[in-house]
């Protein structure tokens, strides 16, 4: 599942900024104060580094908790800053999903990550 979320992730940013952009330019051009854009390409940002991390991390579990995290970072900034950008509310509810899945994940595995960490030592 953290493989599939990873590629999702890095298809979606291509688009996620090519709209981010155009929201910028509107947002520039019609002088309204918003900052929709840049918060689009900081969420599309945030969903790039969460997809590698998660592509990368396989039996990682600070790897796991770190693309998590960056995902409901991204998330948060999408909704928070959506403005008249409307769909940055998609875009930050689907990093908010994902996050949730990541999490759904650690915790329905915990076996193999606690496996992994107490071979280690």
């Amino acid at each position: 599942m953290k493989k599939v979320i990873g590629v999702i992730s890095i298809v979606l940013f291509l688009f996620v900024t090519l709209q981010s952009c155009a929201a910028g330019i509107g947002n520039a051009l019609t002088n309204n104060n918003e900052i929709s854009g840049t918060a689009g390409i900081m969420l599309a940002t945030f969903m790039l580094i969460a997809g590698i991390i998660s592509i990368m991390s396989r039996e990682s579990k600070g790897m796991t908790i770190t693309s998590a995290i960056f995902y409901a970072l991204g998330g948060l900034i999408g909704i928070a800053n959506a403005g008249s950008y409307k769909d940055l509310n998609i875009w930050g509810g689907l990093n908010l999903l994902f996050a949730a899945l990541l999490i759904f994940h650690l915790i329905r595995n915990k076996e193999i990550y606690n496996k992994k960490t107490s071979s280690s030592k």
